[in-house]
């Protein structure tokens, strides 16, 4: 198995990441990973078979078994133990890179409010009750 590289793509994220519940044949991953990355992944069938190649060999996936169907050979895919863990670690590092802003900007936002300083609205806009226009909370 060679070494995980330390940021996981957004590819593999969601590959891995539709895998969790089960396994999954090809077309199923695609849509699972499209669904939960709310449409930001979109991957192409060669793409999604160069992954799934690749993750294999990395250990992070493995073959869980096949079927034919309409004549075709249907190879379903799982997680392994060594991609759950890769997963929820990428799942970790992400939470802590967001919880950097989001802390942060509920912090200055409830700073903001408690000092009894009007709420921030777009540029060009009025505050509300002013005409109208946009406010941003």
């Amino acid at each position: 198995m060679s070494r995980r590289r330390s940021v996981m793509s957004e590819a593999t994220y969601f590959i891995l990441a539709a895998l969790l519940d089960g396994p999954l044949h090809g077309y199923a991953v695609i849509k699972r990973a499209q669904e939960q990355s709310g449409g930001r992944v979109n991957l192409a069938v060669g793409t999604l078979y160069g992954a799934l190649e690749r993750m294999t060999d990395e250990g992070l996936i493995e073959v869980d078994h096949e079927e034919v169907v309409s004549g075709r050979p249907r190879r379903y895919f799982r997680v392994t133990d060594a991609g759950q863990g890769a997963v929820q670690e990428e799942a970790g590092r992400l939470a802590a890179a967001a919880a950097v802003v989001t802390e942060r900007s509920g912090a200055q936002r409830a700073g903001t409010q408690r000092a009894g300083m009007p709420k921030r609205t777009t540029r060009g806009t009025r505050p509300a009750g002013s005409g109208g226009g946009v406010v941003i909370a």
